[in-house]
């Protein structure tokens, strides 16, 4: 555990700030998905040999606007993982002044942990599990085992999303056939259902876990109220 002091500070304001960055995430994803089938659909005609006057103008304008999706997605997840990681820290050093003792790694994993090769495919969910718990009503008092559902879910999600995402990419970058073409598509339309999927699933966490710190700081009287 860290031995720099902690102090309770309010994660209402930022939590706020990344649901809005994780829906902006989602319209994206969905607007990538749309042009996915639209793309998918033109790969097909063209495989079954459908053409008509305006399939290569199609064809390039679909390309183009599969490439404004890839760099919007790009710029939401560096913006919506800025502030997340900020929101996360924020909840750890939180959980650390509600049960000093219950965590397994110190709070700078938190951010650092995010950006370790291999290690981040656990440590972060590791970090919030220990913050969920440090968090919950009378987690202090009543040591008990609690469902992690929300934490599994998202991490299982996003890892998914993460793995399929960079499959997809590669797939698609060698793609020359129509065939490919079209095989890369749909591998990239399921990366971005799963990428809709767990940024759902990371609002729901978001949400929970900063309601249970706001509740628990109000309710004290062990804790005192958030700082300003």
């Amino acid at each position: 555990m860290s031995k720099t002091s902690a102090a309770l500070r309010s994660p209402v304001g930022v939590s706020m700030a990344v649901v809005v960055l994780l829906g902006v995430t989602i319209a994206i994803d969905l607007f990538a998905l749309w042009v996915g089938f639209e793309q998918r659909s033109l790969a097909a005609d063209f495989v079954a040999g459908h053409f008509s006057a305006g399939s290569d103008a199609d064809a390039d304008r679909i390309d183009s606007l599969y490439g404004a999706a890839g760099i919007a997605q790009i710029c939401a997840l560096v913006a919506t993982g800025v502030v997340f990681i900020v929101w996360f820290r924020r909840v750890r050093i939180n959980a650390e002044v509600f049960r000093p003792d219950g965590h397994s790694r110190s709070r700078g994993w938190a951010s650092w942990g995010w950006f370790v090769p291999v290690v981040n495919l656990w440590a972060p969910r590791r970090v919030a599990i220990d913050t969920w718990d440090a968090s919950l009503p009378e987690a202090d008092l009543i040591p008990r085992k609690h469902p992690h559902t929300v934490i599994n879910s998202w991490w299982s999600l996003w890892l998914l999303s993460n793995a399929i995402g960079r499959m997809a990419g590669s797939q698609y970058d060698k793609a020359e056939s129509l065939g490919e073409i079209k095989s890369a598509t749909e591998m990239l339309m399921l990366s971005d259902a799963l990428d809709v999927a767990a940024a759902v699933a990371a609002i729901m966490f978001v949400r929970a876990l900063t309601r249970m710190q706001d509740e628990k700081a109000l309710r004290g009287p062990a804790q005192a109220p958030f700082a300003a």
